[in-house]
């Protein structure tokens, strides 16, 4: 049986307008919070040429992409699956400023396949990217931003998960992994596979093999770290990851931090500190960042760089709802009074409508609640009678 012309495929749907509303308040909060911590907005277009959208970000984010040849120039193009790369060559190439930029955005973008089972194959993306600082402070600047927004949108964390891609890589050079190893160690660690695991280190010779067993086991809040310094291999990369995950857990000792050093997110695509942050009410990660270095080199910068990102309508779907009044309904009236009204209405915030003639539906399916209506010879608002 033929599907109805006004179906969708799965996992896309339209917004409908009270969501809308939610969705594109929230957004016009955000981006005005972001501008005040100095981010510049930036709205690249949705499609680019393939080679420049998986740039760095590997084959995970190729698979995930929609591609079509371009009927102008004959190459590969890719209908944009994360933002994060295209703000990447912005910074790089066209802006190609000295010293920190600090950008945002927030667009559509499109999944060949959901995420999750609850998630759409078209997220309203929103983010913040901040390039040109490789130290921690950029780290715990955008942690803080991503909490502020978060406090905005009324979606209550329940905590931020924490790793540190540098254990990982500097346990696996300890081990002497060629890249096919390496890959078979990433899939068991993040399957959770701890007797897979202990099967894979057999051969692997001491310290490695001890730290490699370890990673499983180290996940908690900030204690953690410390007990990481001691079942850990005594080596500068341990070090270094281990010294900015305490740094952070210092600087940001007053948001729900907690540590899993087995988490390898973004293994292919982040080059230090990751984070996800969770909300009760979502069964998956409500926003995703860290910092991914290497990205700009494709595009000839490669900056130091970090920032996260989440979809605008899973986030808007989680704050309260807005109890906001209705529509104004006004009559088409010839009066100076009541276009005078009806300025001063709009000019105050309130959503006014006119009363077309011959409308034979119901007004407050049209949002209205409340009309104006002449009484003793003055126009007044009165609550929308049933």
């Amino acid at each position: 049986m033929a599907l109805p012309r006004w179906s969708l495929p799965e996992y896309f749907e339209d917004v409908l307008p009270l969501e809308a509303q939610r969705v594109e308040h929230l957004r016009r909060i955000l981006l005005d919070e972001f501008r005040l911590h100095g981010y510049q907005l930036v709205i690249p277009p949705v499609v680019e040429f393939l080679d420049s959208l998986v740039s760095g970000t590997g084959q995970e984010m190729a698979d995930s992409m929609f591609k079509f040849p371009d009927q102008i120039s004959g190459r590969t193009l890719g209908l944009r699956a994360d933002t994060t790369p295209q703000v990447t060559r912005i910074d790089a190439h066209l802006l190609n400023r000295n010293g920190v930029t600090r950008l945002c955005y927030c667009g559509p973008v499109v999944h060949v396949l959901p995420r999750s089972m609850t998630a759409s194959r078209e997220p309203l993306q929103i983010g913040a990217e901040l390039y040109g600082h490789a130290g921690i402070e950029a780290d715990v600047e955008v942690l803080r931003l991503l909490a502020r927004t978060l406090q905005l949108a009324g979606a209550r964390m329940s905590r931020i998960d924490v790793g540190h891609v540098g254990l990982f890589r500097t346990l696996s050079s300890l081990a002497g992994l060629s890249a096919g190893d390496e890959k078979v160690l990433f899939g068991i660690l993040q399957a959770k596979d701890v007797p897979g695991l202990r099967d894979f280190v057999t051969s692997i010779a001491e310290p490695a093999r001890s730290g490699l067993l370890a990673l499983p086991e180290l996940y908690g809040d900030a204690n953690v770290l410390l007990r990481a310094r001691d079942v850990l291999p005594d080596v500068p990369g341990v070090h270094a990851a281990l010294d900015e995950l305490l740094h952070l857990a210092r600087q940001l000792a007053d948001l729900p931090l907690s540590f899993d050093l087995a988490d390898l997110r973004g293994y292919y695509y982040h080059t230090g500190l990751m984070f996800a942050a969770y909300n009760g009410a979502s069964p998956t990660a409500i926003a995703l960042g860290g910092r991914y270095d290497e990205v700009g080199r494709a595009f000839g910068r490669a900056r130091p760089a970090t920032g996260f990102s989440l979809d605008l309508r899973e986030l808007a779907a989680l704050g309260p709802a807005q109890l906001e009044p209705g529509a104004v309904l006004a009559p088409v009236d010839n009066s100076p009074e009541l276009a005078a009204l009806v300025a001063d209405l709009r000019k105050s915030g309130e959503v006014v409508v006119l009363e077309l003639p011959g409308h034979a539906g119901d007004w407050r399916k049209a949002g209205c609640s409340r009309r104006i209506v002449l009484q003793n010879g003055a126009w007044c608002v009165v609550a929308l009678e049933d």
